[in-house]
């Protein structure tokens, strides 16, 4: 689905949401699972210059770009990307905001686990990362190559959310070269794909994150 008009779904969800607060009922909202065409996003604080190509550039590639009103800086979304939009009423969960992202994080550490890939957090930046750890002389641990898997920037208003995650299954990586990731310009982006060296494909990686984020909220699907 093209970006716009999966924003304004998004946006359509999250007012009916806000609409539901407060009705004696135990729906707590909806989950999207979608694949956008190639198009790169940028957060409410974040800084116009992480986009390192033209507007020009852009369009020969076949791609868009939105400012848009989550958390977080530039990102990609495309083809092979799980992309996931939780609009929630974490209220209904008894959850607070920063224990939402905790469980988004949890749950997509759990799913690339289930492919036998190890995911961390980093502190101070929201998402999943994977890492080599480079040894010293001494034997210690000399430094960190650090690499995203999964960037994360959410939006909440009166406990209800919207955006979510992109996780990369099959992601053509060549993308993040014409962006500073999230703002970096010191920490690599990978793919389950890159790190098993076989093809995991949205559909695959999709399902697995599904059942984790329901068994991680504690919630049934209804279809």
């Amino acid at each position: 689905m093209p970006y716009k008009e999966c924003w304004e779904y998004q946006r359509t969800l999250f007012e009916e949401m806000l609409r539901r607060q407060g009705e004696e009922s135990d729906f707590a909202g909806y989950i999207l699972f979608v694949e956008h065409p190639a198009v790169y996003t940028l957060g409410k604080s974040g800084k116009a210059q992480n986009m390192l190509i033209s507007e020009e550039m852009l369009t020969r590639l076949g791609a868009e770009f939105y400012h848009i009103d989550r958390g977080g800086d530039i990102t990609f979304h495309g083809e092979g990307q799980v992309v996931c939009y939780p609009i929630l009423d974490i209220a209904k969960l008894g959850i607070g905001l920063r224990r939402y992202i905790e469980i988004l994080e949890e749950s997509v550490i759990a799913t690339i686990a289930h492919y036998g890939i190890e995911g961390h957090r980093l502190e101070g930046a929201t998402g999943v990362w994977l890492r080599d750890e480079v040894e010293g002389a001494n034997g210690e641990c000399a430094e960190r190559n650090w690499r995203k898997i999964c960037a994360i920037g959410v939006k909440a208003s009166r406990f209800v959310t919207m955006h979510g995650l992109a996780l990369n299954a099959s992601t053509d990586l060549k993308w993040f070269t014409m962006i500073n990731p999230c703002g970096f310009t010191d920490k690599g982006v990978t793919s389950i794909t890159k790190e098993l060296g076989r093809e995991v494909s949205f559909d695959e990686a999709g399902k697995v994150l599904c059942e984790e984020l329901l068994r991680n909220f504690g919630l049934t699907a209804e279809n």
